[in-house]
């Protein structure tokens, strides 16, 4: 049952619509929230090869059935192949969401990314690599891994390394949720619309011919809304956040906002703290070095980071922290992940000799170094901004 599970090929988790110029690949599991599995990378991975070599097509529109993007990839079902004894199926399918998002970082034609719902973890590493990245008052994006033992990955520690001061870390560290009009504020995104008007961007769109940016800047232009941003929403805590996320380590961190919340128990303070208090210490350790390394480091350095920290954690080779993690809230759902199967279970005691060995790269078959394509379309769409 559980081997059947998981590779699952449901011909229509991805659709593949368009004309001869505009091809749309719409993720089509809404009852999953378009959680992506391995079948549907792999089918994605195969079709955009062909829309970029076909010299027909000048565009690809990505986009979801439903009320997600896309909530990430279907973590339930790999654990669940792991635990049955077939760990190399996580690594794999890791290593081809991976390669899918270096395929749109690096594509040869413009990438719109219609994100008009819900999109967090590996639905942020697809879509944040696109040319054009458009948001609707209906997106909610987050970065939550570190609440079921993993990390923030598929390329975050890129994207969120490149935000205005050390908003990154923030969302990093705390899983907080942001709406679209603060995507755009930040620089996640690049473009806001009302979702009403999808349809019409879409129809518009389908006319184009030709894949020069500008023409299909103009075209989004024409449906672009101007972002209601709250007066009291993340982004303008940005002075707070700074202070407290600019400190060295995690438990410095943690340490600035209670003496912050003793000053100003605002809301968000208290749900930083309660989330960083209860998540997997090493995990906000894990990603808090990933995204500092991510300031100095390209892309391609980066997923290839990734990947060998994510290979640790499917290997377990240090701890058994994202299974247990998985399985209280994800399998169980009794959000209550045992204190001691955090291993270490306190922040003091993920020393940085734990942390590191997540950073190794080992010697043995199974923990071989991840291998990028050399490809040369590499857009910077987002520059540090430190």
């Amino acid at each position: 049952m559980a081997i059947r599970h998981c590779f699952d090929k449901d011909v229509d988790q991805v659709l593949f619509e368009g004309n001869s110029c505009v091809k749309k690949v719409i993720l089509n599991r809404p009852h999953k929230l378009n959680s992506l599995t391995y079948h549907m990378t792999c089918q994605m991975i195969k079709e955009l090869k062909a829309y970029e070599v076909d010299p027909k097509v000048k565009i690809v529109i990505l986009k979801g059935n439903g009320k997600a993007f896309c909530a990430g990839g279907d973590v339930l079902a790999s654990y669940t192949c792991m635990v049955a004894g077939h760990w190399s199926y996580g690594i794999n399918f890791y290593k081809k969401q991976i390669m899918l998002d270096y395929l749109v970082a690096t594509y040869g034609k413009p990438v719109v990314a219609i994100i008009d719902g819900i999109v967090m973890g590996g639905g942020a590493g697809l879509s944040l690599q696109g040319t054009f990245r458009i948001v609707t008052e209906n997106t909610v994006f987050a970065m939550p891994e570190t609440a079921i033992g993993h990390f923030t990955d598929v390329g975050s520690s890129y994207f969120l390394s490149r935000l205005p001061g050390f908003f990154g870390e923030y969302l990093g560290l705390t899983g907080t949720k942001i709406r679209g009009a603060e995507m755009v504020e930040c620089g996640l995104a690049n473009h806001f619309m009302l979702s009403k008007d999808v349809r019409l961007l879409e129809t518009a769109l389908d006319e184009v011919t030709s894949s020069d940016t500008k023409t299909i800047s103009e075209i989004i232009s024409k449906f672009m809304h101007k972002p209601n941003v709250k007066q009291h929403g993340a982004f303008s805590r940005l002075e707070i956040i700074n202070k407290c996320f600019s400190r060295t380590t995690v438990e410095e961190i943690l340490s600035s906002l209670e003496s912050e919340a003793e000053t100003r128990a605002e809301k968000w303070i208290l749900e930083a703290i309660n989330w960083m208090k209860s998540a997997c210490p090493t995990s906000l350790k894990i990603s808090l070095r990933s995204i500092r390394e991510g300031r100095t480091q390209g892309l391609e350095q980066c997923l290839i980071q990734e990947f060998t920290v994510g290979s640790h954690i499917a290997r377990r080779t240090v701890s058994d922290d994202f299974y247990e993690g998985t399985r209280a809230m994800l399998l169980d759902k009794d959000r209550n992940p045992k204190v001691h199967m955090w291993d270490p279970s306190k922040l003091e005691l993920a020393t940085d000799e734990i942390v590191d060995r997540y950073f190794s790269r080992a010697d043995e078959d199974y923990m071989e170094s991840l291998q990028l394509p050399t490809r040369s379309n590499l857009v910077d769409t987002m520059r540090p901004k430190l």
